[in-house]
């Protein structure tokens, strides 16, 4: 990859029908990520910054143009191929964390694991350092329901992280959570992409999550109107 460029998006279009016509949510975007980046697609719902997201996480597919990630183009990938990608190089963080109730903390955390070639010692390892990044390592034998919500957050994000994906996409994280836990997500978030080099992409119209951006990306209705590296204002 280029000058350490995992994401290219080259003149991306992307129409949805409605009715007997369509609706444009993206309008010919340009724009490029490299290794390590904390950027954040700014804007008010409609804007089209979740599409954007997920185009770039292979769960959906443009309607012209290219998107490029970690050189797979994704609007040529099989459904078989857009699955491998995702589960092998790419984390997910949404609003609602997803997380299966019966299973244990520890069991949530290992199960993206299960799908990948990793034996069981390699697995524990994985998880333990996983929930210590998070600090929830007291917390493993726990289901959800007796978790806080940030907690709950915290063990989605410890599941984005088990594999050490090179990029991860966040979908209003912290939409759910008070102040004081959004912040200890984001600082969370931060350390992660400061240790490990992961490049961590939100969509977001927090005022909170875009005080922690290193780049703020603005969308209105499905074009970029501003691409800006931002100086920290937390």
């Amino acid at each position: 990859m280029e000058n350490s460029q995992i994401i290219k998006i080259t003149e991306l279009v992307k129409d949805f029908p409605v009715g007997t016509g369509s609706f444009r949510a993206l309008d010919h975007i340009n724009l490029s990520f490299g290794k390590g980046e904390f950027a954040g697609l700014v804007g008010p719902s409609g804007s089209g910054k979740t599409t954007l997201l997920n185009i770039m996480g292979s769960l959906d597919t443009p309607s012209q143009g290219e998107v490029k990630v970690l050189d797979f183009n994704v609007g040529e990938l099989s459904a078989r191929e857009s699955a491998t990608l995702r589960k092998s190089k790419l984390g997910f963080i949404f609003q609602s964390y997803n997380l299966l109730p019966v299973y244990t903390v520890y069991e949530n955390v290992e199960f993206p694991l299960l799908l990948l070639e990793f034996t069981a010692q390699e697995r524990k390892k994985m998880v333990l350092d996983a929930l210590e990044w998070v600090g929830l390592t007291p917390k493993m034998k726990s289901k959800p329901n007796m978790l806080s919500g940030g907690e709950c957050q915290r063990v989605a994000i410890a599941r984005a992280m088990v594999k050490k994906p090179m990029i991860v996409l966040a979908d209003e994280p912290t939409a759910n959570l008070d102040a004081e836990n959004s912040h200890h997500i984001l600082r969370t978030m931060e350390k992660l992409n400061r240790e490990l080099n992961t490049s961590f992409l939100f969509a977001t119209h927090d005022e909170k999550v875009i005080s922690y951006l290193k780049r703020r990306i603005v969308l209105a209705d499905g074009k970029v109107e501003i691409d800006e590296k931002t100086a920290i204002t937390k």
